[in-house]
C-alpha cells in the first residue's frame, strides 16, 4: 500500500467513527431519536459520498507530489466540481430512501470549498514529508509528527470534521420528511449539528492523542 492510499484509507477510517459515534449518540437523544430510523441511512450514505470526495481530492495531491508540484490555486474549483459527479451518483442511490434530498449549492459551495482547500494543504504537506518515509500507514503517522505538532494537527481534525458537520446540516435541511416530522427539520438540523460537532472534538483529540503517543513520537 503506497503513502496516498494509506492516507485515504485513514481517512475513511476517521469519517467512518465519526458517523458511527454519531448515530450512537443520536440514538441517546430527543428530539433525534424518534427521527433516526428516517435519517440512518442517510447518515450512512453521506459518510460514503464524504468517504469518495476526500479520496479523490488525496489522489490529486497525490498525483501532484509524485511529479514534484504544489496544488495549483484553482484545484480547489476544479475538485469542487468533480465532486458533484459523486453528488449525482449520491441523489440517484437516495431515490430509494423513504426521504427527499435536494442539494443546495448556493449553501453547501463555500462550505465544501473550504474543506477541500484544507485537505488540499494538509494531504500535500503530510504526502510530501512520507516522501523521506518508507512503509504505509506508520509512514504517514511519522509524516504528521514531522509536518503537525499536536495541538495544530488536532485542530486542523477539528476543522475539517465541523466543516463536514456544517455541509451535513445544511444537506439535512434540505431533506424532505415524513409528515409527522417535517414540522420538527431545522430542530433535526439543529440538534443533529450539535451533536456532529460534540463528537467532532472529542474525536480529534482522541485521535491526535493516539497518534501522537509517546511510543509513536520516539519512531517519528
Amino acid at each position: 500500500m503506497n503513502h496516498v492510499h494509506a492516507m485515504a484509507a485513514l481517512n475513511r477510517k476517521i469519517l467512518e467513527a465519526y458517523s458511527q459515534r454519531t448515530s450512537e449518540t443520536l440514538r441517546t437523544a430527543m428530539p433525534m431519536r424518534m427521527a433516526l430510523p428516517t435519517l440512518e441511512n442517510f447518515l450512512a450514505m453521506n459518510v460514503a459520498k464524504e468517504v469518495q470526495k476526500d479520496a479523490l481530492v488525496i489522489r490529486r495531491v497525490g498525483e501532484d507530489v509524485a511529479l514534484g508540484l504544489q496544488p495549483t490555486d484553482d484545484a480547489a474549483s476544479q475538485l469542487f466540481a468533480a465532486t458533484q459527479e459523486i453528488d449525482r451518483a449520491f441523489l440517484a442511490r437516495a431515490e430509494n430512501l423513504p426521504v427527499g434530498i435536494v442539494i443546495r449549492y448556493d449553501e453547501i459551495a463555500p462550505l465544501r470549498t473550504q474543506r477541500i482547500d484544507k485537505l488540499l494543504t494538509a494531504a500535500y504537506r503530510i504526502l510530501e514529508a512520507g516522501r523521506t518515509v518508507r512503509g504505509s500507514r506508520s509512514a504517514i503517522r511519522s509524516a504528521i509528527c514531522s509536518t503537525y505538532a499536536r495541538d495544530d494537527f488536532e485542530r486542523l481534525l477539528q476543522d475539517l470534521l465541523r466543516l463536514y458537520a456544517l455541509e451535513t446540516r445544511a444537506l439535512s435541511r434540505s431533506l424532505s420528511l415524513p409528515r409527522l416530522l417535517a414540522p420538527l427539520r431545522e430542530r433535526l438540523a439543529k440538534s443533529l449539528y450539535e451533536v456532529m460537532s460534540d463528537t467532532a472534538n472529542r474525536l480529534a483529540r482522541e485521535l491526535a492523542s493516539c497518534v501522537y503517543r509517546p511510543e509513536r513520537l520516539a519512531r517519528c
